[in-house]
């Protein structure tokens, strides 16, 4: 399949104009047909879909090439890496392998579709000393694919299963798929078959478990020609019948030698089987239950009975675990995906008493289990599991790596000196990782809103030549991190349409997971992209109704990427949100923010004192400018001269009322309600938010300037005039075409959760939002909280000195103008 990049030479900021661009890439020829039908058999055989159409709001001109090296894989990777990590595989569903590309390079004439790519000119005839070197360059990109499908092979059953040959002791409690077996002769496995029917059901219990464990030894392409065998059938039902008369060992070892022969999760046998293990689970010691347990894991037959029982038993007898019978029971309640949560409280200790002489896989192996079943880890832990992975991350396989990330994210533990070392590690294994442990990696980075460029750089330049080995979840996860940190990697456009026309060869995927498409589109809009034709699928009607029967609440991503659209693509003339939807979003939004956001006492200090500074609550207002954004705003009118234009009449009326009852807003009485809110900050984080590693605390000058009719900075604090001919706390709503033109602030109260970890740098999110808003119109000013949670806890002349300041600076007018 030939695929055509879009490489547009422009600045960042000017790729969304007003105008649609479209590219459209077809894949040609007979071959790429069966692999499409592998991917989406639901696609009708007469005409396979074939065309992926992306359309994106793009400036006037650009160049649209293909160069095959950007799709090369470079194998330069460390060797003492890739043995480790060839088996790191961390996904549950394979993908297909790349396509040869061939290279076409052409300059489009229209911004309209592109014509399929043909070559110019004939090319010429190769000499035979160009044959030569041609044929050695096909000889080593097969061997290089050949390597990347090494990498990308994985067993979503097997790798999680590492762990266990690190010690002798889990042989006894694990099934060894490596153990070897003598082959079993075909003549004696016809002559076990042939005697089955002439017994007529007369054979003891330890002659059918020995028929079983001897069939089960013969060859591998001979096992499925046995499933279908009467005299097999025969055989299990004679142990179906006389299930209770085996021996515990005896149905164990029927219960092996259905693993080896691969039998179906629903087998009768195995119907009999777990009845009967159910039923003497209170007789077995420990062993037998998690071989048992791990026996069923590996047939894929779901026993949450059997795993109820065997988690009361482990539950009494707790204080007994080993450190391999605590790391097994880890995995199987991870496998089971079930948390008995008195269960959990245990274990936490005994993890914590084996801790240090755990091996660094069973410490991944821990971390998936916990990861698996959702269970909580106090932080304690978490934190000392993250102390020795830092120190001894070298040595680690990336597979335990990324199963520990993954458990830190669920923590949402910001643990500096793994982050930090990650990113002196990780990126040497990029190219040796398989695609969905680079996921899991890049989605724990940005998850803890940790930027390292390293890690991100590497990540975007290995991703283009593998982006085929992607799910849906994957390349949606990719962009989720990418554009949550708001990273532009050099490669980006080579980057971004590689997984934008992944998403579209994905896009049957997306009914059956939705959240996977708005993930990736919102991820896109954070860096200004929109693929018209992705947007238009996910608004249609038909999306939206899968949207809202999904298990996860999705309607507030969906309200976001439609009113970004709304903004920022005025030619935009697709699907839209409908309007009951939007209402219905923008309520639920305002709603939560009315009780955790408008009253958090970083807005309300601000709030409060912004109101006494411009003269009234009409003066200014505390709510959401955008509800799509989800954080709140603190908007003020400011006139060309400087005078604050009151606006905000609902406030107004709403303070009267509360000073006609005798309600007065004291400073006392307001540092009362900040230290009264329940879900506020302690001062102790306020400190340590302010304190944060290379973010200053420096207040903001004291301002020399005073505008006619604004504020005016005395000894005592700020006093409010108010302009000649009008009367303080005046509505607006009085002489509403008579305000002069001015300029509208869009005040952010700003938070860390803003902010990558431990910087300055944005998070996607709300670069969307301030974009959004100077979009619109509005001056974006903000309150830093690197400088504004520390005058917290200053006196009230300093914040409003401050405040001053930001609002009153004249660089705002001279920008607005």
């Amino acid at each position: 399949m030939a695929t055509v990049l879009i490489r547009r030479r422009f600045p960042r900021l000017s790729r969304v104009t007003a105008f649609l661009t479209t590219a459209k890439c077809k894949a040609e020829g007979g071959s790429n047909t069966s692999k499409q039908k592998e991917e989406n058999p639901e696609a009708p055989d007469s005409k396979p879909e074939s065309a992926a159409t992306i359309q994106l709001l793009d400036p006037l001109d650009y160049r649209v090439s293909y160069n095959p090296s950007a799709y090369a894989k470079s194998r330069a990777a460390s060797q003492q890496r890739a043995a480790r990590s060839c088996s790191q595989a961390l996904a549950d569903d394979s993908s297909s392998p790349g396509t040869t590309q061939v290279q076409h390079t052409f300059i489009p004439t229209s911004s309209q579709a592109l014509p399929p790519v043909r070559r110019a000119l004939p090319e010429p005839r190769p000499h035979l000393k160009q044959t030569i070197p041609a044929w050695l360059s096909a000889a080593q990109t097969k061997k290089e694919e050949a390597e990347m499908e090494k990498v990308e092979v994985h067993d979503s059953k097997e790798d999680p299963r590492v762990f266990q040959q690190g010690r002798p002791e889990y042989r006894s409690l694990s099934y060894n798929k490596l153990e070897p077996i003598e082959t079993l002769p075909l003549e004696e496995g016809d002559s076990i078959l042939h005697s089955i029917p002439l017994s007529k059901g007369s054979h003891s219990p330890g002659t059918v478990s020995d028929y079983f464990c001897k069939l089960s030894r013969l060859p591998v392409d001979r096992h499925a020609e046995l499933m279908t065998d009467h005299r097999f059938n025969t055989l299990c039902c004679c142990a179906i019948e006389n299930i209770q008369s085996f021996s515990t060992s005896e149905l164990t070892g029927i219960l092996k030698a259905c693993v080896r022969l691969a039998v179906p999760p629903t087998h009768p046998v195995l119907n009999a089987c777990e009845g009967e293990f159910c039923r003497r689970v209170w007789d077995m010691n420990l062993d037998q239950l998690l071989l048992v347990a791990d026996c069923w894991r590996c047939l894929g037959r779901s026993v949450p009975s059997y795993l109820s029982i065997l988690f009361s038993y482990a539950n009494m007898h707790w204080k007994e675990l080993t450190l391999p019978q605590s790391v097994q029971l880890i995995y199987i309640i991870g496998e089971g995906r079930r948390s008995p949560a008195d269960l959990m409280q245990k274990l936490e200790s005994v993890i914590s008493k084996y801790l240090d002489s755990c091996t660094l896989e069973e410490v991944g192996a821990v971390c998936l289990g916990l990861f698996k079943s959702v269970s909580g880890i106090s932080d304690h832990i978490m934190r000392k599991i993250a102390d020795r992975v830092s120190w001894e991350m070298e040595d680690m396989g990336t597979y335990a790596l990324v199963n520990v990330l993954k458990m830190l994210r669920s923590a949402r533990m910001d643990h500096l000196p793994l982050l930090r070392k990650l990113g002196k590690v990780v990126p040497a294994r990029i190219p040796t990782t398989n695609i969905q442990g680079i996921m899991h990696i890049t989605l724990s980075c940005s998850s803890l809103h940790y930027y390292d460029e390293g890690i991100l750089a590497a990540v975007a330049n290995s991703l283009p030549s593998r982006v085929t080995y992607c799910r849906s979840k994957d390349a949606a996860k990719f962009l989720w991190s990418f554009g949550c940190l708001d990273y532009e990697p050099p490669n980006e456009e080579e980057f971004y349409s590689s997984l934008i026309e992944q998403m579209l060869r994905k896009r049957h995927e997306f009914d059956k997971f939705p959240e996977h498409l708005l993930t990736g589109l919102l991820g896109l809009a954070f860096v200004k992209r929109f693929p018209e034709e992705l947007i238009d699928y996910a608004l249609r009607d038909e999306f939206v109704h899968k949207v809202r029967g999904s298990k996860y609440e999705l309607g507030k991503d969906l309200f976001t990427l439609a009113k970004s659209v709304e903004i920022e693509c005025p030619g935009y003339r697709g699907s839209r949100l409908a309007p009951q939807l939007c209402e219905e979003m923008t309520e639920m939004v305002l709603n939560f923010a009315e009780k955790e956001i408008y009253v958090r006492p970083e807005i309300v200090e601000a709030l409060t004192l912004l109101r006494s500074m411009l003269g009234g609550p009409e003066y200014v207002k505390n709510h959401m400018i955008l509800p799509h954004t989800r954080s709140s705003d603190l908007e003020v009118h400011l006139a060309m001269d400087g005078h604050p234009i009151p606006f905000n009449s609902s406030d107004a009326v709403a303070d009267k009322k509360l000073r006609d009852i005798g309600v007065s807003l004291t400073d006392d009485l307001m540092a009362q309600l900040i230290k009264g809110v329940s879900n506020s900050q302690s001062p102790a984080e306020v400190e340590a938010e302010a304190s944060a590693p290379g973010q200053e605390s420096n207040k903001a000058p004291t301002p020399h300037v005073s505008f006619l009719g604004g504020p005016i900075l005395t000894g005592t604090g700020l006093q409010a005039t108010t302009p000649s001919g009008s009367l303080p706390g005046a509505s607006p709503s009085l002489m509403p075409n008579q305000q002069p033109q001015g300029v509208r602030l869009a005040i952010q109260v700003s938070n860390r959760n803003h902010y990558c970890y431990s910087s300055k740098r944005l998070l996607g999110l709300h670069c969307l939002k301030r974009r959004q808003l100077r979009q619109l119109g509005y001056v974006v000013v903000e309150l830093p909280f690197w400088e504004w949670f520390p005058l917290l806890k200053c006196t009230r002349s300093e914040k409003l000195s401050y405040l001053h300041y930001k609002v009153f600076n004249p660089g705002l007018l001279s920008r607005a103008g």
